[in-house]
Formats: structure tokens, sequence, C-alpha cells
């Protein structure tokens, strides 16, 4: 089964070209063409930073191949995917579904060049379900709303934020809104995040923020103990809040270059008590 609830939306979005976007920069990282000129200069600012930025792009591809194969192991059959991106085979519901033929994904970001991609989100098993949502995380009832149209939010949900958050700043929310669409999920749901952080490499990291905020974009990387606080409240799975690469690493292939220093970001998942 196959679901786009918002085909409406879609076609009144408007592509901004004057600004590097995340999703469109992570395209590039991970050898993509979707992407504008004004992305990819952004993304050499970042690699002259840190040339290792392709490679933590892969790490946290990779760890949420990790977490949604842990989550589906255990029993979880409902995904909410905010931050999906543009979209780079296996897909989340890929992962999902060849584990449960029968999960459930929803698929959502802000930026309007996902949904020109948003046929191999949708190309599920027929005992499952798959679709894709034009919105923010910034609205957290839009989301919930769209996503109503093909989960049972009666249920558990795994609700995956992958280097997601380190764009949100406090000012904006960042926690209230994990709060609020955490709040909306039954017992049982998940969170599974990973958020870049200045922890392992402050100079560069400075920069990055300096270079991105002058171009008009947010960076707010967050200690561990600022990441942690996402999962305040929820029990987290072992081994807690870990460094990317590091969590449950027996259930992927190691990313090439993972282990050429450490890896400036944090990965976990916790269980909705």
């Amino acid at each position: 089964m196959t679901v786009r609830p918002t085909d409406r939306i879609d076609k009144t979005v408007e592509i901004d070209t004057s600004r590097p976007h995340p999703a469109r920069m992570y395209d590039w990282y991970l050898g993509g063409r979707d992407n504008y000129p004004v992305d990819v200069e952004m993304g050499r600012q970042m690699l002259a930073l840190d040339p290792r930025v392709p490679v933590m792009a892969r790490v946290n591809r990779a760890f949420m191949h990790r977490a949604t194969r842990w989550l589906t192991e255990h029993g979880v059959r409902q995904f909410l995917d905010i931050g999906t991106g543009i979209p780079t085979e296996p897909n989340l519901h890929q992962v999902a579904q060849a584990v449960a033929p029968e999960a459930r994904v929803v698929y959502c970001d802000n930026d309007p060049v996902v949904p020109a991609h948003s046929a191999a989100l949708l190309r599920g098993t027929p005992e499952g379900a798959t679709a894709y949502l034009q919105a923010d995380v910034r609205e957290p009832d839009t989301v919930l709303e769209g996503a109503r149209a093909v989960l049972d939010l009666t249920r558990p949900v795994a609700l995956s934020l992958v280097a997601l958050l380190h764009f949100v700043s406090d000012e904006d929310g960042a926690h209230e809104l994990v709060d609020g669409l955490l709040s909306q999920l039954p017992t049982g749901s998940y969170l599974m995040m990973t958020h870049a952080t200045a922890d392992f490499t402050p100079e560069e990291s400075t920069a990055a923020i300096e270079r991105l905020t002058a171009a008009g974009s947010t960076l707010a990387l967050r200690s561990r103990t600022g990441f942690a606080r996402f999962f305040t409240g929820l029990d987290l799975v072992e081994p807690g809040v870990a460094v990317v690469d590091r969590w449950h690493p027996e259930l992927g292939e190691p990313v090439p270059g993972q282990d050429d220093g450490t890896i400036p970001g944090y990965g976990a998942v916790g269980r909705k008590p």
C-alpha cells in the first residue's frame, strides 16, 4: 500500500535556492545530485573545516539502518521519520519491511526538493504502507495530523529524528518540539535520534556555526548532556547515549573512514514507559 497524503501542499511550495538547505547538503555529502550551487558551496566550506563530513553523513545513515533493524526486531511496526532528506537507498521502510513486511512508515521533510523523489519512498511491500508528508518539525500538529492518515497513533510508533535537531535551536523550542511529539504517542513508542556535537572538535565546530549562521542557517551543536536531555523520562536502550557509530555496531557494516578519529555526534534510542 502506498499513500501520499499531501499532494496539494507539495504543489504550493517554492524552492529557495538563495540559501543552503540541510537536506540538499546532506545529499551532496552522500554523493547525490539533487542539490544547488549554494548547497555545494556551503558543503565545501564544511569539508574545509573537517574533511570527514561525508563520513559523518554516512555514519548517521548507518545508525538509522541499525536502529530501525533493532526496533523492528523488537516488535515495532510503525515509524514516523521526520527530516527524511532526499532518498538514498536503502531507505528506512526498506530496512523495516525486510524484517516485517507489514511495517508502516510515514516520511516527513520540509525541503520541497524531496517530494520530487518521493516515489522512491513509496515503493514498499504490499503488506505494509509508506507515505510522504510535506511538513516541518516545527509544526508538530501538522505532522501528526498527516501521520494519522497512515499510522494508528494508539499503537507504538518509532519517532525518527536522525541528524535533524541540531538544526533547531533551544530558542526555537527544540526540546519542547520533541516532548510535544512524544506526548501524543502511546506507551511503548520509541525515540531514535542522532545529533552533532562540538564535544570533540570545538574549534572546527565554532567556525562551522559562524559560517552557517552567516548563510542564514542554524546549527545548534549540543553536548552529551544536552543531547541526553531529549530522552528525559524515556527508558534508554543499551548502551544508552553513545558516539553514533558505537551504538549496536553488530547490527550493520562499518562505514569506511569512521575509525579515523572520534565521530563528533551522539546516537540513542529510548522507549516511552
